[in-house]
């Protein structure tokens, strides 16, 4: 078989192969914004859990319904039910050439369930993007967002204790996919324009 050229001018070096993607960081990472523009690039859907859930509720699927039924308790929606969306949604004809995965998964348990949903579909994670910013930073630049848009979730101690919260339930995650050597990690403090090229040049270079 012949190894396709790698060489600057050739079409393959313009465009990364990896195209089954994740993309991880704290709140106030610029995860969202970032996606939007690599999925973009690559022409593959950014998918988050967030998304995925509003879209199943709105539908009034069965597993939409299921989750409003914890929801409306306020209680946590169960793994399994999120396993199910986020299964139904990579199984979705515009995510069989990649997809850009944010906010999935969150738990060890869930990077199992979503190892078993791509070995079902024959494929495998290319790369793990991480956004590497500093905590204090992120408080401010949230306390401030909250400020102007009024969001009675963006108070120091709320978001204090969001960044706990993704500390404990990431850094196993990171481990796993540092293991695996799928990590790529990217200054997130940089402008939102020199974020988008660093990760670029992480796809490029894996």
């Amino acid at each position: 078989m012949t190894t396709p050229s790698t060489d600057a001018t050739s079409p393959q070096a313009e465009a990364p192969a990896a195209r089954r993607l994740l993309i991880v960081g704290p709140p106030g990472a610029g995860k969202g914004t970032q996606a939007a523009r690599i999925a973009e690039e690559l022409s593959i859907p950014a998918i988050s859990t967030g998304d995925i859930f509003r879209a199943n509720v709105s539908g009034q699927t069965e597993l939409g319904l299921l989750a409003k039924s914890y929801m409306d308790k306020g209680e946590y929606v169960p793994d399994s039910v999120t396993n199910d969306m986020v299964r139904s949604r990579l199984a979705e004809d515009d995510a069989q050439d990649g997809f850009l995965l944010d906010g999935y998964p969150r738990t060890l348990d869930q990077v199992e369930a979503l190892d078993g949903m791509l070995t079902e579909l024959g494929s495998a994670l290319d790369c793990v993007l991480l956004l590497v910013v500093d905590a204090e930073e992120v408080v401010q630049r949230l306390v401030a967002r909250g400020a102007e848009s009024g969001r009675s979730d963006d108070t120091e101690e709320t978001i204090r204790r969001r960044l706990e919260v993704y500390a404990d339930q990431t850094a196993p995650l990171i481990d796993v996919y540092d293991r695996r050597g799928l990590v790529r990690r990217v200054n997130g403090m940089a402008s939102i324009d020199e974020v988008t090229q660093s990760l670029r040049e992480a796809l490029a270079t894996r």
